[in-house]
């Protein structure tokens, strides 16, 4: 029996008014003429709440900027779904928080990509967006509403990551969300600054000792880094650390790359794929239901099956608890199956 999703991630809209230089879907300055209406909007959230009812996150470009993206909200929320909100900050205002919280967003995750505006202004494309985002979250945290700080991993900041770290616990965040960077979108452009295969290890094992080696308050999750749990179950293990796993909710710890089995993105115009920086379509929303593309779309159903993965990761003892990313797999190859490029990791049948 296939599962339902467990997470949607809900492109709203491909408009936004920063210009991120990592930027997954090259957002654009005006929203798109052909994006999905409200009445198509409330349409597939039925589908949703018939289905499984997963977590909801709206996301964009930047979500704020549509203009009905609370009446949305609101109507998920009222059928029964946990709603959440992606936004880079700038556009948060008390009245917007107000909004948030009575159309019953349950948390907003907030992108910050370093603990400076230097760092973070030069990622986002706008001078001033670093203090804006700060604004944006100081309403968000009067308002009364759980945010998390999301932040992507390049050469760039990569010295930063302890002092985000730092800056996130400081200002309330209930979670840090580490990005590795898939080279997606304006992140093409971004191909050599991802950060070089020894060092991604080196923040994974940094995620793992926060988390487990720690007393921290705050939950560091590694996101786009299905390694880590590779690395979370062969150091818990060493440790003598029992981990129990939590499958469902926002703190959730399941396995590494979810694209297929309890995640999907839907894009601005209703096409159906794995995650956001894996460009296959599985199908569209406008033309089938919800429920038919995740259950029967060859994407899907080749991603639920780790026998099909190839090279190291066909062989890997890990495979089903990580599978390697498939977006990088695909923007390196062009084959989703194919091997994490990645990955350092050796398997034991090498």
């Amino acid at each position: 029996m296939i599962k339902p999703p467990r997470l949607i991630a809900w492109e709203l809209t491909c408009a936004c008014n920063l210009r991120c230089i990592h930027c997954r879907g090259s957002a654009t300055e005006k929203p798109d003429t052909d994006e999905l209406s409200l009445g198509e909007a409330k349409h597939f959230i039925d589908e949703l709440v018939d289905y499984g009812k997963p977590i909801l996150i709206l996301t964009g470009g930047e979500p704020l900027v549509r203009e009905d993206v609370f009446e949305i909200a609101r109507y998920g929320t009222d059928k029964g779904l946990r709603v959440v909100l992606a936004t880079n900050g700038t556009l948060v205002t008390k009245e917007v928080a107000h909004k948030m919280r009575e159309s019953g967003i349950k948390r907003v995750s907030v992108s910050i990509d370093g603990s400076s505006a230097e760092i973070h202004d030069k990622f986002r494309g706008m001078p001033g967006s670093f203090e804006a985002s700060l604004h944006g979250i100081d309403e968000i945290k009067k308002a009364g509403i759980e945010f998390q700080v999301n932040t992507t991993i390049t050469r760039h900041n990569i010295k930063e990551v302890t002092k985000i770290y730092d800056f996130a616990l400081s200002i309330g965040a209930k979670a840090l969300h580490v990005f590795m960077l898939v080279p997606t979108g304006r992140g093409n452009a971004m191909e050599g600054d991802e950060i070089p295969p020894d060092e991604y290890e080196h923040v994974l094992n940094w995620v793992y000792d926060v988390n487990y080696l720690s007393n921290s308050q705050m939950q560091v999750k590694a996101t786009c880094a299905p390694h880590y749990f590779r690395i979370m179950r062969k150091r818990a293990k060493e440790d003598g650390i029992k981990i129990t796993a939590q499958t469902h909710g926002f703190e959730a710890v399941t396995k590494g790359c979810l694209g297929g089995t309890g995640f999907c993105f839907v894009s601005h115009t209703g096409e159906v794929c794995p995650c956001g920086f894996l460009p296959v379509i599985a199908g569209n929303i406008r033309e089938m239901p919800f429920k038919k593309i995740w259950e029967q779309s060859k994407i899907f159903n080749d991603l639920r099956d780790a026998n099909k993965l190839k090279g190291k990761c066909g062989i890997c003892e890990y495979r089903r608890v990580c599978s390697g990313c498939r977006a990088r797999a695909f923007a390196e190859t062009g084959d989703y199956l194919s091997e994490e490029p990645y990955c350092t990791y050796i398997p034991k049948k090498s």
